[in-house]
């Protein structure tokens, strides 16, 4: 399957009320790009803000991911033009853009993800349209990436109906740990004022039909099932580390 018709089944998953399950890679290694391009997830997204893995170790692993099923996407350390069209250059299908906190942002990282005439792109040779031999076709994939905002502060909350009104954006991405440090209660997923939040967050993206999504951070089937209930569609399922992690321990004997 083509990078391009990658990015249609999961934007057509999201636009037809559908779930879209992927997952996050921290750690610089082809084997675990390997293991986990096999494991049938529709988008495994590369973790430049908190993982280990640098840019110039993006076209390796984007090389593994490309020859199985799931769409290779990338979570910008920062949303800047130079991160941005770097990482799409690089091959990616589509951003995962943290710490979005307006509508003014969230139209700037449209803009220079998508080459002309949607956006102010740089247009080149790169790896992404293997340095010019793709590049006819390479034309409609860079106006189409996939662009996923990450809601984790409350000046975003405050935003949310005007950021998912942006064109180009295809889903809201949930972080719940900045989030709550933004308002004075880091971790505490039971504090009433946080749950007000995440109620409020929902039930916005629900008002106005646009997916929103949830990183479940430990692998777990009941939780995942109950997320898909309650109508997030973009779900990441765990961690290539936490996988490594929660199936490491020594036993008891």
């Amino acid at each position: 399957m083509i990078r391009i018709d990658k990015i249609n089944k999961i934007k057509e998953k999201l636009k037809n009320n559908k779930t879209s399950i992927g997952t996050w890679m921290q750690i610089p290694s082809v084997v675990v790009a390997e293991i986990i391009s096999d494991a049938g997830y529709d988008w495994i997204a590369l973790d430049l803000e908190h993982g280990s893995i640098s840019l110039n170790q993006l076209p390796e692993l984007f090389n593994v991911i490309d020859k199985s099923q799931s769409a290779p996407l990338v979570r910008v350390a920062y949303a800047d033009r130079i991160n941005c069209s770097r990482v799409l250059d690089a091959g990616a299908a589509g951003l995962i853009i943290p710490m979005i906190k307006s509508r003014k942002q969230i139209d700037e990282v449209i803009s220079f993800s998508c080459w002309p005439p949607k956006g102010k792109r740089g247009v080149g040779f790169s790896r992404a349209n293997l340095y010019g031999k793709n590049f006819e076709n390479y034309q409609i994939e860079a106006q189409e990436p996939i662009i996923i905002a990450q809601i984790e502060h409350i000046e975003a909350l405050d935003n949310l109906e005007d950021i998912i009104s942006a064109k180009g954006l295809n889903s809201v991405f949930l972080g719940p740990y900045d989030l709550s440090a933004s308002m004075g209660v880091t971790g505490d997923f039971e504090n009433q004022k946080f749950k007000n939040a995440i109620k409020y967050f929902c039930e916005t993206c629900k008002k106005f039909n646009f997916p929103y999504g949830i990183h479940i951070v430990k692998p777990n089937e009941i939780e995942l099932k109950e997320k898909i209930k309650q109508g997030y569609q973009f779900i990441a399922y765990s961690i290539d580390a936490v996988f490594l992690v929660e199936n490491s321990k020594l036993p008891e004997i």
